[in-house]
């Protein structure tokens, strides 16, 4: 097996979905940023090394459906001849593109390859723009739509977390979010 290794590492900053700033700023053109900011830091690297974009995203649809891999990396001015593919597995979608360009590297399937996530909650909302439900899964296994809130709830009984735990988890780690950008810690990661 090959040893994989993280060359560049940035993200886009997070806007108050509906009335940020980034609100009317395409999920796209949002990932067509981080892609350049990315190849940025590693001017060694030339792009046509680069053999595949894989790119998370849990609403693949609209602004940004139509494999918004590719249509990102083309935006971000990467070649042609670069494939690209938009993988979903709902909120892990981009952890999920990481994960495989790396098992693919470390197989020997690929040297280079551009891996991360884009989402836009305020252009697609959660569930998509047009849910349209399997009939027979409804019938037969509704679980297979089971929403994020419930399924925090179902996690919350199976492991005995208390809302209070969960409330004091979430306060904790808005106020470290705070303290870090405060200090500037996210400074040098976000393009």
């Amino acid at each position: 097996m090959r040893e994989v290794v993280i060359a560049s590492s940035v993200r886009t900053p997070v806007g108050r979905a509906f009335k940020g700033g980034l609100r009317a700023t395409r999920p796209d053109e949002m990932a067509a940023v981080a892609i350049r900011g990315a190849l940025a830091r590693i001017p060694q690297l030339d792009p046509k090394e680069i053999e595949d974009v894989i790119f998370g995203c849990a609403m693949p649809e609209a602004e940004q459906g139509m494999n918004v891999a590719r249509i990102a990396s083309l935006r971000a001015g990467l070649p042609v001849e670069c494939s690209a593919m938009t993988i979903n597995r709902f909120c892990s979608s981009g952890l999920q593109s990481i994960a495989m360009a790396a098992d693919r590297i470390r197989a020997g399937g690929a040297d280079v390859i551009l891996a991360g996530g884009v989402e836009s909650m305020t252009m697609i909302p959660m569930g998509g723009n047009k849910v349209s439900a399997n009939p027979w899964l409804v019938e037969n296994y509704p679980d297979a739509y089971l929403s994020m809130g419930l399924t925090a709830e179902r996690l919350a009984q199976r492991f005995n977390i208390t809302r209070e735990q969960a409330d004091e988890f979430s306060l904790r780690s808005h106020k470290n979010a705070i303290a870090a950008i405060a200090a500037g810690k996210f400074n040098d990661e976000l393009v």
